[in-house]
């Protein structure tokens, strides 16, 4: 019997897995970079471990320093969780070699199925040798890894080779291994997986299906359990071939086989041989617990000779702190506040004043909702996200309510280019106009004791807001009887520095309002209270690029220098950060006149990265080049 488990990983699965522990009565041990030294996953556990890198990213990586720490924490079993270590099969053989319980797979099948060149030769497939003008377009993927990194679609047989060696760098840098692929890419494919379970006593399971359609750059952001659509013969099939790939390569423990359905026809992807970050819409629908079941098979135990029912329907949707409007800029900065209201599932590794760093990737959270319907399901998830306060860094919540609530996806007929369609309609600024009006009463009210209120008319008090990019002038009175708007057709019922309740046309509506500094967050409204007098040096010269975030320079475009002829959209530079790489474009078409930016500089946010001088209206055409890697 296990009695004490590790963790090699971080966050929001660590803490997912130190919860089955507790209520199992296993003992936790965390590990941590010096990054995480506070994170929750470090406070929560039994015992935590250092672990020195040379960067935090880096840290996780290191499996000889994750197994030593386990044998000084006294633990007898390792669970890697999701991304890091999670699918290497040396490290589930130091494991092993130790004498711990590797809670995964035999080694044998995680190096199998670690390869998707090797998994789908395993199910019959071969990838393109030649590409001809007839198999366009194409989607060149690393053999390695996963997270949509070393992924390109290419759609002109002359962007192949550059698509190739873009690929192979972004893969050997993310993975160790730059060995990549060519194969057909399906337009408006849906992205389907099996979750399945195997014991060692020769049984499989195959829990039903999930839909992770809706992605942005090729990671999920939306899944669902059961995928809604299947015929019942498409999802026979889906599970047959999941169960094949498991018994293929001797499989144990919680698995996920994926697909692209298309036209009907299920097309094999890979198998992920680790538990999969939207396991817990599964775990809704099924009534199970993976991880639990995860534990009891490395303990030796057998499964049921079948798989629970499955019952209703249930969705996740991944919180990230990124603008999507910004071509999903990550963001970092003090969370505030994260809470969702009851009767939905949250896992997250953060809690209020934890800090959103540069080092992981920016998800927040997985919120989770289950109900009999999928539209109940749907109803429920998005009114419940609309309702949770996230006060701290820009993140994806409105894009994830307008998603959920999108005739598209409402009929489910969502594939993976659903937000190449509608990204714009999704992220265009939608303000409640009485925010601002709600963020000055509470204010207002909460500065002075005795309101301000003169016996002689005198002129509004006003405040200025910055609100969905755009500034917003809120006016109102103090009076006698308290607080008043000095706007047409509103009434103030109520006023206080958290809570403000306007009666407009007639109709009541509350506002409920956290203040942090200049951050104002009136419902699920962001604004920045800004001050009569503007600071002078926050002013930059036209043409600046400056880092949207802190990072790290990973490579300039070919030829760029000082004195450079650049049109404005052409990639000029690549950051690097919390896992994602993000393209810098020139602002104008012009000239560079500056240049701070260089392979491995570290940069912080607002650093000046170059400058470019835009040419006259008048002057002749630059030639540049457009390749957009």
């Amino acid at each position: 019997m296990i009695q004490t488990l590790l963790v090699a990983n971080r966050g929001e699965i660590a803490c997912r897995v130190f919860r089955t522990c507790r209520e199992a009565g296993i003992r936790t041990v965390a590990v941590h970079s010096d990054a995480d030294e506070n994170a929750l996953h470090a406070r929560v556990a039994d015992a935590a471990v250092r672990l020195p890198g040379a960067t935090p990213a880096e840290t996780y990586l290191r499996g000889d320093l994750i197994v030593k720490a386990a044998v000084a924490a006294g633990a007898d079993a390792v669970h890697p969780g999701y991304g890091f270590l999670s699918e290497n099969a040396d490290f589930a053989r130091a494991v092993l070699d130790a004498g711990l319980v590797w809670i995964g797979p035999p080694p044998q099948a995680v190096e199998t199925m670690a390869s998707k060149t090797r998994a789908k030769a395993l199910m019959g497939l071969e990838p393109l040798r030649e590409v001809t003008e007839a198999d366009l377009p194409v989607l060149v993927k690393a053999a390695a890894g996963g997270g949509g990194r070393g992924m390109r679609v290419v759609r002109r047989l002359e962007d192949l080779d550059g698509a190739l060696t873009a690929a192979r760098a972004e893969a050997a840098s993310a993975f160790g291994d730059g060995e990549v692929f060519v194969e057909p890419f399906v337009e408006r494919g849906r992205h389907v997986e099996v979750q399945v379970l195997a014991d060692t006593h020769g049984t499989v399971w195959a829990l039903g299906t999930r839909d992770c359609s809706l992605q942005r750059r090729h990671q999920k952001v939306i899944e669902e359990a059961p995928t809604p659509g299947l015929t019942a013969e498409l999802e026979r099939d889906l599970h047959e071939q999941a169960v094949r790939a498991a018994r293929a390569v001797d499989y144990v423990g919680a698995g996920t086989v994926e697909f692209l359905v298309a036209d009907g026809r299920a097309h094999f992807l890979e198998m992920n041989t680790r538990l999969q970050v939207e396991h817990p819409v599964t775990e809704a629908v099924f009534g199970v617990d993976l991880v639990a079941l995860q534990i009891r098979v490395a303990e030796g135990h057998a499964l049921d000779a079948e798989p629970p029912h499955a019952r209703g329907h249930a969705i996740e949707a991944r919180l990230y702190a990124e603008d999507p409007a910004r071509d999903w800029a990550p963001q970092t900065g003090t969370l505030h506040r994260l809470a969702v209201p009851d009767g939905i599932r949250l896992d997250t590794g953060y809690t209020d004043g934890d800090t959103i760093g540069v080092h992981y990737d920016p998800m927040l959270a997985k919120a989770v909702a289950h109900a009999p319907t999928r539209a109940e399901a749907l109803r429920k998830l998005a009114g419940a996200l609309e309702r949770a306060e996230v006060h701290g860094p820009v993140t994806n919540r409105d894009l994830l309510v307008r998603s959920l609530r999108h005739e598209e996806f409402a009929h489910g007929r969502m594939d993976t280019g659903f937000f190449d369609r509608h990204l714009t309609e999704l992220t265009a600024p939608v303000p409640d106009p009485h925010a601002p009006l709600a963020a000055a009463l509470a204010d207002a009210h909460g500065r002075s004791r005795f309101g301000g209120w003169r016996n002689l008319p005198s002129q509004p008090q006003t405040k200025r807001y910055l609100m969905a990019g755009e500034e917003h002038e809120a006016r109102y009175r103090h009076t006698r009887t308290g607080l008043a708007a000095d706007a047409p057709g509103v009434r103030v019922v109520h006023a206080d520095a958290r809570t403000v309740v306007l009666e407009v046309d007639g109709v009541r509506r509350r506002f409920e309002v956290a203040r942090y500094g200049d951050q104002v967050y009136v419902g699920p409204t962001a604004l920045t209270a800004l001050s009569r007098f503007p600071d002078p040096a926050a002013q930059r010269a036209p043409g600046s690029l400056l880092a949207p975030m802190p990072g790290t320079v990973v490579r300039v475009a070919d030829g760029l220098a000082v004195g450079a002829a650049v049109r404005a959209g052409e990639p000029l530079l690549w950051l690097e950060a919390m896992k994602m790489e993000h393209k810098i474009t020139a602002p104008v078409t012009g000239t560079v006149t500056a240049l701070h930016a260089a392979p491995g500089r570290q940069v912080e946010v607002g650093a000046l990265l170059a400058v470019v001088e835009a040419i006259a209206a008048d002057a002749p055409a630059v030639e540049a080049n457009q390749e957009d890697q």
